[in-house]
């Protein structure tokens, strides 16, 4: 393996002990220290609204887990569904205006599907030049052509779309976005970018995974309302705290994805625990409606002092504040010096971000201190001080 010394992955484990005394500090507005080392304050987690250890997702997770068992046991088309994957898919389609929802074990799963549902090899597809790898393996798994347009440059995206419609004018075209980047924290403007899909008779597929929960009417998304996107991706690993994942579309389309798609048909149904945790999340997400926007509005203020202290201002609006570094080895070092602080972030280093941006992913939650920021800006002064 040439992987550099700077770029190899490795696994991290918190012991029950790490995480408990973690969660303790968090919920008494402090850091604690414990046998096997100072306890970290979550900076780097998708855990947008600190769900998963909310005593509602637990509840829930527990009855279903008492009442159905741990797994599902077969796919949804032969054992494995159960009442609470039905009520789910159905207040999630209420919820974000969709005909049908189904569900799926995993966001990558629902990424494969939703491209294959939507692509095939008469297909070009024109995908933003940052969309998951998820997203990437359904384009190549669906045999279509790919272009890929600058990111979030709507004009770079008319003018492939022009240049296809062109090459190929009887062939299909398939859009593909996010509307909240994972580590880049920007967000296309999404009723211009439906529009100029409609314009070029293209279908539009978003990933709102980061961005439910947190963006758009009631931290519904920013595909919320715009009936232009034919498609949208969501997974509960994230903001709801739980597990899982699920794809949004009309009637039409639903059904294909039922009678058509391996990645929901063949594999076992998302397990019944999980698919309760997060029903109890979409039913605190309704009833605070403005959680998501008070994450926003922290998020402006984070990225306000970090100008103001000398760094670059992170891009885009939301929970995810890239601290763009540059150099890997750098990086890294920033990120075990900020873990000596007690502050728990994520060095992310090339091929996840482009050459010479190495970052440190910084991340919001609903319930972190107040004098969280205060701890990083100092954190980081003394790290560049060092």
């Amino acid at each position: 393996m040439s992987t550099s010394p700077a770029r190899r992955r490795q696994l991290r484990s918190w012991s029950p002990t790490e995480r408990r005394e973690h969660l303790q500090a968090v919920a008494a507005g402090s850091k604690h220290g414990s046998a096997t080392g100072p306890a970290l304050l979550d900076l780097a987690s998708n855990d947008y609204l600190s769900l998963c250890r909310h005593p509602c997702l637990i509840a829930a997770a527990e009855a279903q887990l008492r009442n159905s068992g741990v797994g599902a046991g077969g796919s949804r088309l032969v054992s494995g569904s159960r009442p609470v994957h039905a009520q789910l898919e159905s207040e999630l389609a209420c919820w974000l205006g969709r005909d049908r929802v189904l569900l799926f074990p995993s966001g990558f799963q629902a990424n494969l599907a939703a491209v294959s549902a939507l692509a095939n090899r008469h297909t070009t597809v024109v995908a933003d030049r940052l969309i998951h790898h998820s997203l990437l393996v359904g384009v190549q798994a669906s045999g279509a052509r790919l272009r890929r347009f600058a990111h979030n440059d709507l004009e770079s995206l008319e003018r492939l779309l022009l240049r296809s419609r062109s090459d190929r004018p009887q062939a299909p075209l398939l859009v593909i976005s996010e509307s909240l980047f994972s580590m880049e924290g920007t967000s296309p403007p999404v009723h211009d970018l439906a529009a100029l899909c409609e314009r070029h008779g293209a279908h539009l597929l978003l990933d709102e995974a980061h961005a439910l929960g947190v963006l758009g009417n009631g931290g519904r998304g920013l595909g919320f309302g715009e009936e232009r996107v034919t498609m949208l991706s969501g997974t509960f690993g994230k903001a709801f705290g739980s597990g899982g994942a699920f794809l949004a579309c009309d009637s039409e389309r639903g059904e294909k994805l039922l009678q058509e798609s391996g990645a929901f048909r063949y594999t076992t149904a998302l397990a019944p625990p999980l698919a309760a945790g997060a029903l109890a999340a979409l039913e605190l997400m309704r009833a605070n409606p403005d959680w998501g926007h008070q994450l926003v509005l922290r998020g402006d203020n984070w990225r306000d002092r970090l100008a103001e202290a000398g760094w670059a201002r992170p891009k885009g609006r939301g929970p995810i504040l890239p601290l763009i570094v540059g150099d890997d080895q750098h990086c890294l070092k920033l990120q075990h010096q900020l873990e000596l602080a007690g502050l728990l972030t994520a060095a992310i280093r090339p091929p996840t971000v482009p050459e010479g941006s190495a970052r440190l992913r910084l991340v919001l939650h609903r319930c972190l201190p107040d004098e969280t920021l205060e701890s990083l800006l100092k954190a980081l002064s003394d790290a560049l001080a060092a």
